[in-house]
């Protein structure tokens, strides 16, 4: 029963899954690729997609690539999956991905500020194990508004060691998204009868949000120097070992369902740290993370179409503030920067 209903919403799924492909291609700095006039009608070419900031674009790009991770991993974690395997996988497949995206560039694999980028990777590795163990240990909604604190403490990182100046409208973004992510966890953490989360697993998942904004700042400061795929390599390059050390021997041999789900984990993964990184390096480290927050409006269309939960008038309205939020954030930016 559980083969079928995961093999006939996968197959569903592929198309999205080309789609991410696809628009992967489609911003400034590379041509419209031969797959994109052939797959996607000219009305769609000349949609609001295409005309958004390219920061934007490969954020929405990288939002979307992590919602379709987090549910692989919700969905794997439930077979008993240890969360460093989880983890493990994912940077195998990511280092391979990586490594070779670096030799079809032909430039050099170490990078130049090696400290640094060792650095990334290691608070990288540290935050993605949270978000993992919080993923499986809280309700998905709960595990997602705890992941999305990182914005903040990104802008407050940003402010102090990369002498990034906060625009009103990222401050009004930010504001009004983490509004909206309350309401749409349909306001249980408000109200006197919500049931009480794990200290531990909430605990875990704030840790998670810092440890990701530690990352996303050192992203930014790397831009200067480094390429996007030397920074996303680093990441599994250190990821692969220290999990395989922190799992030991107790590793679970995987079923062909739970193996498939592995690595969707990692190709999600790298769909969305590629995207992330190009998104930094794009944008001001504060205004690319609040863009970040549409991955909750992404969860919710996962949520329905993977584990039949329709949003409730709760999340409908978080979800309209946070795109109210990100609008906001779009225009204050080409308003602040027109010619950009």
């Amino acid at each position: 029963m559980r083969y079928a209903f995961f093999s006939g919403k996968l197959a569903a799924a592929i198309p999205i899954i080309i789609w991410i492909s696809v628009f992967r291609y489609t911003t400034a700095e590379v041509s419209i690729s031969p797959m994109y006039k052939t797959l996607v009608p000219p009305f769609l070419r000349n949609s609001i997609f295409s005309q958004l900031p390219v920061g934007l674009r490969y954020m929405l790009l990288s939002a979307l690539g992590f919602a379709l991770m987090a549910a692989c991993v919700k969905l794997v974690s439930s077979t008993g999956m240890p969360i460093f395997q989880i983890v493990a996988a994912r940077a195998f497949i990511s280092l391979i991905i990586s490594y070779l995206d670096i030799k079809r560039k032909k430039i050099p694999v170490w990078g130049n500020n090696k400290p640094l980028l060792v650095a990334r990777g290691t608070v990288g590795t540290l935050g993605l194990i949270c978000v993992y163990y919080a993923i499986a240990h809280l309700p998905l909604a709960e595990a997602t508004i705890l992941q999305y604190l990182h914005p903040v403490f990104t802008a407050v990182l940003a402010l102090l060691f990369l002498k990034e100046r906060i625009q009103l409208s990222t401050i009004a973004c930010i504001v009004l998204s983490i509004i909206g992510l309350i309401i749409t966890v349909k306001p249980n953490m408000l109200a006197s009868s919500a049931v009480e989360l794990p200290t531990f697993a909430v605990s875990i998942a704030m840790l998670g949000a810092f440890f990701s904004a530690v990352a996303y700042t050192i992203v930014k400061r790397l831009s200067r120097s480094e390429d996007s795929s030397v920074i996303v390599f680093y990441f599994p390059f250190i990821a692969l070992p220290l999990s395989l050390t922190l799992l030991g021997g107790e590793i679970q041999i995987p079923t062909l369902f739970e193996a498939a789900l592995l690595l969707l984990v990692g190709i999600f993964t790298q769909i969305g740290q590629v995207c992330l990184t190009k998104a930094m390096q794009t944008e001001a480290a504060s205004k690319a993370t609040a863009y970040s927050y549409i991955q909750v409006v992404f969860s919710i269309l996962l949520g329905a179409f993977l584990f039949n939960e329709l949003p409730s008038v709760w999340t409908l309205l978080g979800g309209s503030l946070i795109i109210v939020g990100t609008l906001i954030n779009i225009f204050g930016s080409q308003r602040a920067a027109p010619s950009k």
